[in-house]
């Protein structure tokens, strides 16, 4: 069971100067953050990639890169890279070479990514969506398992006996992160891949059924049932107390809800929803440390999951509420949850 955290780099937003702070300072921030989590034992690190102005992370594998060198133990891996726009070739490179500085501690979660401004910027159509999701998907996983390989596809230029370098000494883990289709969760248990599940609102019940379908297809394509690695991913921070969360954090991730919810045509984002997301039932594991102890424990036995990642900065939360964070939920939720699951 591994035990983890999740970051978008979101910037903090200050209401007053009605800017952001500066990327370089969250940088700064970022550093001291993961070097505290890996001092206190958190077992794996991920970080997404995003192109738009409130947040700090366009490439992933190049804060994983300079994180390699400040950290002993903790697993660095995207979350997710959008590999639907990258290069697979390039993708590769720079997460072998994460993998050859961080002693091989590298993974990639590959996503499709629920934000689309990576598929103009980097000149792809939205209606290949899918289509460019599968071939470069197919093409990673051949470049992790071949040092030379001839490969021909519809979207990038052919391979012709080429080979790539560098190589890390292993085959990088991969990853698959599903927003909940299907076909998402059927493609991740025919390839024999790892899966986690992206759970951010309504209940985490309701992953039930797509969790036994990955599964039981994961067993009928024929791979092995002691390999299976499940995973959920869902928004997550620790407070003292519901009082001290609703008062410091909850004005934060409201914030961050409307930003989204203004380009996607959501209705405003209300305290009654989040207290919902925060009750035993709801999707959000925050509050003091024993509620989210046991909400954690509960989803780990319901899904029998074998990771389970925390996102901890949505909404950009100050870096001393962030360092906060992180100490209690390294040092009072985590030894409580890996205790129960033995």
């Amino acid at each position: 069971m591994e035990l983890g955290i999740g970051m978008f780099g979101d910037l903090t937003f200050d209401p007053q100067t009605n800017q952001f702070q500066p990327v370089g300072q969250k940088f700064s921030e970022l550093v001291e953050q993961i070097k505290l989590a890996d001092e206190i034992g958190i077992d794996v690190f991920a970080i997404g990639e995003h192109h738009r102005p409130d947040y700090a992370v366009s490439t992933p594998e190049i804060v994983l890169a300079a994180l390699s060198t400040l950290t002993k133990n903790i697993k660095l891996a995207s979350g997710v890279s959008v590999i639907s726009s990258a290069d697979p070739v390039k993708l590769y490179q720079d997460f072998a070479t994460v993998d050859l500085i961080s002693d091989q501690r590298a993974e990639i979660i590959a996503g499709r990514g629920s934000f689309i401004e990576s598929f103009p910027l980097f000149g792809y159509d939205l209606k290949d969506y899918s289509d460019l999701f599968e071939e470069k998907l197919d093409l990673l996983l051949k470049i992790n398992q071949n040092e030379t390989l001839t490969w021909n596809g519809k979207f990038r230029a052919p391979l012709e006996n080429q080979t790539i370098h560098p190589r890390a000494e292993r085959e990088i883990p991969v990853w698959i992160a599903v927003g909940g289709t299907p076909e998402s969760v059927l493609r991740a248990a025919r390839l024999g891949l790892p899966i986690i599940f992206a759970i951010i609102g309504g209940m985490p019940k309701q992953f039930k059924p797509l969790v036994d379908f990955y599964k039981e297809n994961y067993k009928m394509y024929g791979h092995d049932v002691s390999k299976m690695q499940i995973g959920v991913h869902s928004h997550t921070f620790l407070a003292d107390s519901e009082a001290e969360l609703l008062e410091n954090y909850f004005p934060y991730y409201a914030a961050q809800m409307d930003r989204i919810g203004k380009d996607r045509g959501w209705s405003p984002y209300t305290k009654m929803q989040f207290q919902g997301g925060i009750s035993p039932e709801g999707a959000l594991f925050m509050g003091e440390p024993n509620k989210v102890i046991d909400k954690m424990i509960a989803t780990i036995e319901m899904f029998g999951l074998t990771r389970f990642i925390a996102h901890i900065d949505v909404g950009g939360p100050s870096h001393k509420e962030m360092m906060k964070a992180i100490e209690l939920y390294g040092t009072k939720v985590l030894p409580e949850v890996r205790k129960a699951m033995g």
